[in-house]
């Protein structure tokens, strides 16, 4: 299946029905997935309801619960069943262990953290709508980021599995419960080099100082660029339990736990709002000198692009500004949030009109003439979205929206943008090559992290090097990286403070009075 499909395969069909919303005001539900989440299956195969519980961005399944009264236990080997083998057991807690870092590794090049591009295997269970459709129905309805004639090829190379025996025929008809594995070719988004700084290390806790875009933990198309794996890879920092969330884009103060009895502890907590969060951004123009607070409701308008406003059906939230130096263009401002929003400070701040001064989402002309300024916004939710979308589309920057081009749908896509769709006769030469890869991914199908397939040409397959997949339209575009500015926003979690700590970070130098706008 195609490397970034996700549920509902099309963007606008997520986009016209807003979700009741929750999470930090530091938090991203679409950025990052709170603990206990499974990371988006976000390249082929659905997370599906049902699966066992999961840990921080894990692919792997928890333990089966054993049966209880009344519950039947399943037959195994009956003739003409599948057997459906059982999730594999794993330890409690966040898991991320050497056998997942060995997966590739870093390299940095134009002040950029890159990861090398990877094998990887998406795990689902079949979800309900599927059962009695053929995977070929499944895909040609659902999973349209790619031609037929790519899944075709994939199967040949025996890139798809079902129950762990490689998938021969797209026609075959799934059934409750079936296991699906989809090896994909990973290419992840570059985030700064800038390092994460330990601020506090002890026998209870870990706190570092996020650089802006990276994530905390996987989510997305973000696995090992992600604060979780760089602090294991590198500073050999392992089962973590992070205690809060920081935007992808935001900087600062994040914690996280070495156990789960101290991790319980923080968020009971956080639930008796005992923890004090305080943050500062560079804002649009003059904020007012006096002490401001904002207490308008906000509503999440799509998880899938991860944009929110204010509006009366959104949840109650308040937040706490005052202004520390104004420079003549733009404002310094400390921000309390008292309540845990998604993206509460910067929509709060979009509406009092002083935006954060470079929020790529909250302070974009998408939102119509004023910007989004007390809650005036002259188009429909479809209408922003999709005008979102093709600004950032149109810049090659649709990783701010944690998108990809096949997220989109053909009504959300710029045909001018270039397309990494090949046609037809060129897939059919992928599909011979990789039907001669058959070979080598049967002999070693759990080997496909640290083994990998080059194309050579449609004769030859040659295990060196899996930076470069035939069947990867990924590997087939060419894109501009970012500058490393580009990467950074203005807004900064500068101190959290609980009954018995109190944790800071340095002020960031966009903040500093001697700092000079472009």
């Amino acid at each position: 299946m195609a490397e970034m499909l996700s549920a509902g395969a099309e963007a606008a069909s997520e986009l016209r029905a807003p979700a009741e919303q929750n999470g930090d005001a530091d938090g991203d539900a679409r950025d990052e997935r709170p603990p206990g989440r499974p990371e988006p299956a976000a390249a082929g195969v659905e997370s599906a309801p049902g699966v066992g519980k999961q840990v921080t961005g894990s692919e792997e399944q928890a333990p089966a619960a054993a049966p209880g009264p009344g519950k039947r236990k399943k037959r195994r080997g009956a003739t003409g069943e599948r057997v459906v083998p059982p999730p594999k057991k794993r330890r409690a807690g966040v898991s991320f262990g050497d056998e997942h870092f060995a997966e590739t590794s870093y390299y940095f090049e134009g002040g950029l953290r890159k990861v090398r591009p990877y094998y990887f295997d998406f795990r689902t269970y079949c979800k309900g709508r599927w059962v009695g459709h053929s995977l070929l129905h499944v895909f040609s309805t659902e999973f349209r980021a790619q031609p037929l004639a790519y899944y075709e090829a994939a199967v040949r190379a025996g890139r798809l599995h079902l129950n762990e025996e490689p998938v021969q025929d797209l026609s075959i008809v799934l059934k409750d419960n079936d296991f699906l594995r989809n090896t994909v070719h990973r290419h992840e988004p570059p985030v700064t080099a800038e390092p994460i700084r330990l601020l506090v290390e002890n026998e209870d806790m870990v706190v570092v100082d996020k650089p802006s875009s990276i994530p905390v933990h996987p989510c997305g198309r973000f696995r090992h660029n992600t604060v979780i794996f760089i602090l294991g890879k590198e500073h050999q920092l392992k089962e973590l339990h992070p205690l809060h969330r920081l935007d992808r884009l935001t900087s600062g103060v994040l914690m996280f736990a070495k156990t789960a009895a101290v991790s319980e502890k923080i968020h009971e907590q956080v639930r008796d709002r005992q923890l004090e969060k305080e943050y500062v951004c560079r804002v649009k123009g003059e904020f007012p000198s006096e002490e401001v607070t904002c207490k308008e409701p906000i509503l999440v308008v799509s998880y899938k692009v991860g944009v929110c406003r204010v509006d009366p059906r959104g949840k109650p939230c308040e937040t706490v500004f005052q202004r520390l130096s104004y420079n003549g263009h733009s404002s310094v401002v400390r921000c309390r949030p008292l309540t845990g929003r998604t993206h509460q400070i910067r929509v709060h701040l979009q509406f009092l009109g002083h935006p954060i001064l470079n929020d790529p989402i909250y302070n974009s002309v998408a939102w119509g003439p004023s910007r989004g300024r007390g809650g005036h916004i002259p188009k429909t939710d479809e209408e922003l979205l999709r005008d979102l979308v093709a600004e950032h589309q149109a810049k090659q920057s649709l990783d701010v929206l944690d998108l990809c081009e096949g997220d989109l749908s053909p009504g959300l896509t710029d045909s001018t943008a270039p397309s990494s769709e090949l046609g037809k006769d060129h897939l059919e030469d992928l599909a011979a090559s990789a039907q001669k890869m058959d070979g080598v991914l049967e002999a070693a199908p759990q080997d496909l992290d640290t083994k990998a397939l080059a194309p050579g040409n449609a004769a030859e397959t040659d295990v060196v090097n899996q930076e470069i997949d035939p069947l990867c339209a990924e590997c087939r575009l060419v894109r501009q990286d970012p500058l490393p500015q580009d990467l950074v926003m203005f807004l900064h979690a500068l101190r959290y403070k609980g009954p018995n700590f109190e944790y800071f970070s340095p002020m960031p130098t966009w903040a500093q009075d001697d700092w000079q706008e472009d």
